[in-house]
């Protein structure tokens, strides 16, 4: 066996954020092992998708087309992906970490006698697979051993999106066998996340809040920060819980995974769970009067300062530049 294989996601025709990250992933992996990453993609009339996949650094792109796989079931991936990886017999197949490849990838992994190696943050040479534990308290290598492929699920966040290497590959269908007897459910509404006023991931700049902003009523000072750097404003999970501000704008491991280009945080001490939803950020700010706060530990920029001091006068700075 050898080379890299890359399942994307797609909804409504477009190839999800992370899809791109988990392809990402598979040309570095791919790079370090000196073999070929390719991607498929599986639905109905996917040639669009396809096509825009060509244009990614691949050996090839695996168009699995058929009209049982036009809406998304478990059963039809697994039937249909066996028969992929059995045909191409990657080395190592990645996925991106969704509700949908959890709902499915264990199963076929289990067709390999293999298991899922979920929600991995990191590949180095080996290679080896880096996962965190116990919410980020622990991180954990693991290397494959045995026959079989490797199946290997990527957390979002983890690998950039940007970094996906253009270039020309080939399409090439792969034409499976499917029976509606295989089909065990019946598709219904793909699954969604609660209605979000703001798409967090998607953000190139956010500034975030924590308990050190002491009350609701304080929290105008920071907006005004994010209004002035045009950021999102986000907090922890004590704000939220608070009820100062929204759930959806909640950072952290029970939270969104943001990797933004900058990530100002305002009062957060940096506990674990926290640090486990922006650790993909570029570049990392962080202002708290507590020098030995554990967010100073992960950030680029370190303010140890009175945030109700140093907030307006950055504010005033940033302002005043942009006249």
């Amino acid at each position: 066996m050898s080379g890299v294989l890359v399942i994307v996601e797609h909804r409504n025709g477009t190839l999800g954020r992370i899809s791109l990250e988990a392809l990402a992933a598979g040309q570095e992996l791919a790079k370090m092992l000196g073999v070929e990453c390719s991607a498929a993609v599986l639905g109905d009339g996917i040639e669009a998708l396809a096509e825009e996949l060509s244009g990614k650094a691949l050996g090839k792109v695996l168009a699995v087309e058929h009209p049982l796989l036009k809406d998304y079931t478990a059963d039809g991936y697994v039937h249909a992906l066996e028969q992929v990886v059995k045909r191409t017999a990657p080395a190592y197949v990645l996925f991106p970490h969704t509700y949908q490849v959890r709902d499915f990838a264990p199963a076929l992994a289990t067709r390999f006698q293999q298991v899922l190696l979920s929600d991995v943050i990191a590949v180095h040479a080996g290679p080896t697979f880096v996962r965190q534990l116990f919410q980020g308290k622990l991180s954990a290598d693991y290397t494959h051993s045995g026959q079989g492929p490797c199946f290997v699920s990527v957390q979002a966040g983890s690998f950039k999106a940007e970094t996906v290497e253009a270039g020309t590959a080939a399409v090439e269908a792969a034409a499976v066998e499917l029976a509606a007897a295989q089909i065990r459910t019946t598709p219904g509404e793909p699954f969604r996340e609660s209605a979000q006023a703001v798409d967090l991931t998607a953000a190139p700049v956010i500034v975030s809040v924590g308990r050190g902003i002491r009350e609701a009523d304080n929290l105008p000072l920071v907006q005004a920060l994010a209004d002035a750097l045009g950021a999102e404003l986000a907090a922890s999970r004590p704000i939220c819980d608070a009820g100062w501000v929204p759930i959806e704008r909640q950072v952290g491991s029970s939270g969104q995974t943001v990797a933004p280009k900058l990530y100002l945080a305002v009062g957060i001490s940096g506990a674990i769970q926290h640090l486990v939803g922006m650790k993909g950020s570029k570049t990392v700010i962080a202002i708290n009067k507590d020098e030995n706060a554990p967010i100073f530990e992960v950030a680029d920029y370190g303010v140890a300062a009175d945030l109700f001091e140093i907030v307006p006068a950055l504010t005033k700075a940033i302002l005043a530049a942009k006249a």
